[in-house]
């Protein structure tokens, strides 16, 4: 397992799938919209989480930049979001990090979910696919500080 720390940051030119996983968070945990989309292929995909859910009803996933797009703009842009990475995994072009991902809220609250994030990237470290397994009934809410 190769250990992250939360001030852990990809390193210029490394086209590896856990950099753009690293890119991503720390794109995510900036609210830099243009830098996360600029992570993905035209015809990359995101499901997060994988399966049918309230964030894609489908199941399918968010195919393409618009759609990616849309994505960031209903589910990361409302509120703070955090991921903190416990250990990752790579082997090829594929990375998966075990993640919590934070989201706080206005009144101080927040919600926290464990889940595994899979990114793969092409040879120009450009991220094709991001999967990430986790499950709505494992949200835990933390209620805000008195």
């Amino acid at each position: 397992m190769f250990e992250i720390s939360d001030s852990t940051v990809a390193e210029d030119g490394d086209l590896s799938a856990r950099a753009a996983s690293l890119r991503s968070r720390t794109a995510v945990q900036n609210q830099d919209r243009a830098a996360w989309l600029a992570l993905f292929t035209e015809d990359a995909v995101v499901q997060d989480p994988v399966g049918p859910s309230a964030f894609d009803e489908s199941g399918l996933g968010h195919h393409g930049t618009e759609a990616i797009a849309a994505f960031w703009d209903t589910v990361i842009a409302p509120n703070p979001v955090s991921m903190r990475i416990h250990g990752s995994y790579a082997g090829a072009q594929e990375v998966a990090n075990v993640i919590t991902i934070t989201t706080e809220f206005p009144d101080g609250s927040r919600a926290e979910v464990p889940g595994v994030a899979i990114y793969k990237v092409n040879e120009a470290g450009k991220v094709v696919a991001l999967r990430a397994f986790w499950e709505m009934d494992q949200l835990n809410f933390v209620a805000a500080p008195s």
